[in-house]
């Protein structure tokens, strides 16, 4: 039997429309997982199953009957924690109680905090405070705190989104204990297929116009754990019938390519003869790392974070580098891009020394850093100025514009950055780097910020850009799926401090590469549980004298 009905719902705000025709049934205890890129209307469809909005056409039934507003029998978790937070754990678990079920006895409210705290395992930091709390056991908070109020449905709006990779899979699999235990009914927007084929009985996907797309049926054994589902054949077939429609239809979204690239050099490109006699003796060791270290002086003595790194990557060559938080990722690539002095060891890149920040390093961070008075096309200009001096400025012109094109922009070239969701400001980042026509390309956690389809699509666009330049690059990434994906090796390395290269995974999968595609391939899902397992291995504090 439904629980909940939306029957032709359209919303929209101003002369925008975002959510078209939906009609839909969520059943009696059913987990329902609601999958979509950002701008689908996800946020809007779940805040007026809350009725925190209303529908501008049709109409949305709780239980047969009209939902007018909010109420205590749809309990909703937001992305962000929102906790009170001068309360302990069960202060604020207990302010959502007495709203809730004031009428009961004070025994009987206090039973229900404490099983709630229990049931997300938070017995032992029922006392603390938020600012006490790992962003995975604020999150857990506010799963207590909505379950607490005892709704017949649970809402959840991408509240694992925040969480980093391992983090959320483990909060992931209290989610899916918590409902087995419970069987309330709930619903899931989330913006990570692994996360929704973990977690739901049933996926729904929101197409790029605001109208509903298809639905997967998910009939996987149950409980699921994420390391044996990966070697299980359904899983994987159903994996890749979800990812190819997302990617279809986000990519039949995408605006048509009309601009091609000027006839112009940086300036620091090789002359031609130059480049001809290095060509032998460099290419095959054009990044090179030389028992690189980095050394904190701190108040106890000095702090190793990165020791004994040696690598070298030939001209071309993609490298991810891969590894739990901490075990220095970033502290090699700010350290390749001058930003961060070398405490002992070398850098060479195309055999000089690196020394300093430099244009020929171009380096994307998770957060892009644009001036958000400018617009996309004056952002990127900045760089391309400086590094094409000889040309034109009609030819700097379409150098910024090719590249704001190709990273899917050519709509919104002159809107300011402030205008700007994160993952447009991440494509202006992207562009710019690639304006910038460097020797190398340094990108740190480049899609950390965005949610897992937009990742997916800016992965896809790094790809199609890259396979044109065919540039050296180094990617710092936590996501498994994307260190593969964009590599010819990955280099993991083993936690901190004293950080150093574990283990590195050759990728000889087939190029120009497609995350549809690759599901498909034979060796892909190899890879994958390659990198896991070590991961795995290291999730638990695992030292360097440990690594294979």
């Amino acid at each position: 039997m439904a629980i909940l009905e939306l029957d032709m719902v359209s919303k929209g705000y101003g002369d925008t429309p975002v959510l078209k025709n939906l009609s839909l049934a969520v059943e009696e205890g059913e987990f329902l997982a609601i999958l979509g890129f950002s701008g689908t209307g996800k946020t809007t469809l779940m805040n007026l199953m809350a009725g925190l909005v209303l529908p501008d056409r049709g109409e949305l039934r709780f239980r047969g009957k009209p939902v007018t507003g909010p109420g205590p029998e749809r309990g909703l978790v937001f992305q962000s924690y929102a906790l009170m937070p001068w309360l302990t754990v069960a202060g604020n678990i207990g302010l959502a109680v007495d709203a809730v079920h004031g009428h009961k006895p004070k025994a009987e409210r206090a039973a229900l905090v404490t099983r709630y705290i229990q049931m997300v395992g938070l017995a032992h930091a029922a006392d603390r405070r938020p600012a006490e709390l790992s962003g995975g056991m604020r999150q857990r908070v506010a799963v207590a705190r909505a379950l607490a109020m005892q709704p017949d449905v649970l809402l959840m709006d991408e509240p694992l989104s925040a969480l980093d990779a391992l983090t959320r899979a483990n909060v992931a699999a209290e989610i899916e204990a918590i409902w087995a235990a419970d069987k309330r009914t709930v619903v899931l927007i989330t913006n990570d297929v692994d996360e929704a084929l973990v977690l739901a009985d049933r996926i729904l996907c929101l197409n790029p116009d605001g109208s509903l797309g298809a639905a997967f049926p998910v009939d996987l054994p149950r409980p699921r754990n994420r390391s044996v589902m990966t070697e299980d054949a359904h899983f994987k077939v159903l994996r890749a019938e979800v990812t190819a429609y997302l990617m279809d239809v986000g990519i039949a979204a995408k605006l048509p390519e009309t601009r091609s690239l000027p006839n112009v050099t940086p300036r620091h490109a090789m002359p031609k003869a130059y480049a001809q006699a290095a060509k032998s003796f460099t290419d095959d060791r054009y990044l090179h790392y030389s028992q690189l270290h980095k050394i904190y002086a701190t108040p106890k003595g000095p702090l190793t974070v990165v020791e004994d790194f040696s690598l070298t990557l030939k001209k071309g060559e993609f490298v991810s580098l891969i590894g739990h938080s901490g075990c220095g990722k970033s502290t090699v690539l700010t350290m390749t891009a001058g930003l961060n002095s070398i405490s002992k060891g070398a850098i060479k890149l195309d055999g000089v020394h690196v020394e300093g920040a430099d244009p020929e390093r171009a380096v994307v961070f998770q957060s892009p850093n644009l001036f958000p008075w400018l617009t996309a096309k004056e952002n990127v200009a900045i760089g391309v100025d400086k590094v094409y001096p000889k040309a034109s400025q009609a030819e700097r012109q379409e150098v910024v514009e090719y590249y704001l094109e190709r990273v899917g922009l050519a709509d919104a070239m002159d809107r300011s950055a402030a205008d700007m969701s994160n993952g447009m400001r991440q494509r202006v980042g992207i562009a710019r780097a690639f304006a910038l026509s460097p020797k190398l390309l340094l990108l740190d956690e480049p899609f950390g910020m965005l949610d897992s389809l937009t990742r997916w699509e800016l992965q896809e666009v790094l790809m199609e850009v890259w396979s044109r330049t065919k540039v050296t690059a180094v990617c710092v990434t936590h996501d498994v799926d994307e260190a593969i994906l964009l590599a010819d090796r990955v280099v993991m390395m083993t936690n901190g401090p004293r950080a150093t290269i574990g283990k590195i995974t050759e990728v000889n999968l087939p190029r120009p590469r497609s995350r549809k595609d690759l599901q498909n391939h034979a060796d892909y899902y190899h890879y994958r549980a390659e990198v896991l397992e070590f991961l795995a291995e290291y999730e638990h504090g695992a030292k360097k004298k440990d690594a294979a």
